[in-house]
């Protein structure tokens, strides 16, 4: 899976807004890029809810993504967010 880590200073962002830039970048190479899983830690919420929260000391949700076509992920601010797309 290709990663893109990236850092935001001098501006404040949420996760929609950290969801629309990535989204951008998703679509860049692939027009029909899906997200397919998500977390923001500050909130401490992801997506998939996994019935497990670790898989051999990874998150459920990350596995997921990696597990179900992602091909990039993208992390902003040390994974304050982090992206998932197929």
């Amino acid at each position: 899976m290709e990663q893109i880590d990236f850092r935001i200073s001098g501006y404040e962002i949420d996760f929609e807004l950290a969801r629309g830039m990535t989204r951008l970048l998703a679509e860049r190479d692939n027009e029909f890029a899906t997200l397919v899983a998500w977390c923001d830690r500050e909130k401490g919420v992801h997506s998939p809810q996994c019935l497990k929260c670790e898989i051999k000391g990874e998150p459920g949700w990350e596995v997921y993504g990696r597990n179900h076509e992602g091909r990039l992920r993208i992390s902003i601010d040390d994974d304050r967010f982090v992206f998932i797309y197929s």
